[in-house]
């Protein structure tokens, strides 16, 4: 038996509602329809998908394929309307993977100003790491990534801009007090709690402090929330921390050349759909006018 799309549409519609009801509902299917197809699809996987009858509950097995499945019919989906968009002479739809920092100090502008020259194109945007954006390049999930990304054979790939590291910690920690002045060295005696990104910071001077930490925290929120709290310092880009509240500070180090590069990321213009070669036009304009970023935070290419 070959998987069909309307089974993995039916098993992520069921996982999403918990029950065949209301799943057969939002599908305009019988629950009888619905609960055959989903008997198909888990004969074929060889195991259970769900841990009752009332399908409330996924089975570890059934957790990882609701993943890929999801996935999948948004692939789907998105195709679908391109075409349809393509066939009403609209430029149809766009689907960005951007790295929390970009979502949040960068895309806003370039969103803003996309939409008013482009009104009708259906635009999807996810946040992730700059792993997960070069893979979903890599299995044409998204048209265009914004990340810390290594080149991948038969992308373009351009740089946008740079931003420093500097030390994120509480506003009344002893660390602000003297950040003008702030070294690898100062951070020796306080507790790191490292990231993600610390693995892009070369230096010798940092490498013992990214080896002695016994805290790793990959989601920003999370991080921040435990540098409010007290619980130690980060390490982060300048742009990833933009907007902080009050009760935590960026500080800078001093003669400190360590940075973070982020490039943008698709396969080849010609091969792009039509939204997606005018986001990268817009994109690499602004960058080039200045408009995108304040030169404060960045090193412009």
């Amino acid at each position: 038996m070959v998987i069909k799309i309307e089974m993995l549409r039916c098993f992520t519609t069921v996982a999403r509602h918990g029950s065949l009801s209301d799943a057969a509902e939002t599908l305009d299917r019988t629950p009888s329809a619905v609960s055959m197809m989903l008997k198909q699809f888990e004969d074929h996987i060889g195991a259970p998908l769900f841990e009752t009858a009332r399908k409330s509950r996924l089975t570890p097995i059934g957790a990882l394929i609701f993943e890929e499945a999801r996935r999948e019919v948004t692939h789907f989906e998105n195709t679908v309307a391109v075409i349809e968009g393509l066939s009403r002479s609209e430029l149809g739809y766009l689907r960005l993977a951007v790295t929390p920092s970009v979502a949040s100090a960068v895309l806003p502008v370039a969103i803003s100003a996309f939409v008013q020259k482009h009104p009708n194109v259906q635009i999807d945007i996810r946040d992730m790491d700059s792993a997960a954006i070069a893979h979903e390049l890599s299995r044409e999930r998204a048209d265009i990534g914004i990340g810390t990304l290594a080149e991948i054979e038969g992308m373009q790939r351009t740089k946008l801009f740079s931003d420093a590291f500097g030390v994120v910690c509480r506003r009344d920690h002893p660390l602000a007090e003297n950040w003008d002045q702030l070294t690898w060295a100062s951070m020796s005696d306080h507790v790191l709690i490292a990231n993600g990104l610390c693995a892009q910071i070369t230096e010798p001077d940092f490498t013992p402090l990214l080896t002695n930490s016994r805290l790793m925290v990959h989601n920003t929120a999370s991080l921040l929330a435990l540098v409010r709290e007290g619980v130690g310092i980060t390490v982060l880009p300048r742009l990833t921390v933009t907007g902080l509240q009050d009760d935590v500070v960026f500080l800078p180090l001093a003669d400190v050349t360590a940075r973070r590069t982020v490039h943008m990321m698709s396969q080849p213009m010609n091969v792009l759909m039509p939204a997606a070669r005018e986001f990268l036009k817009l994109i690499v304009q602004m960058m080039r006018e200045g408009a995108l970023l304040s030169a404060s935070e960045i090193q412009e290419t």
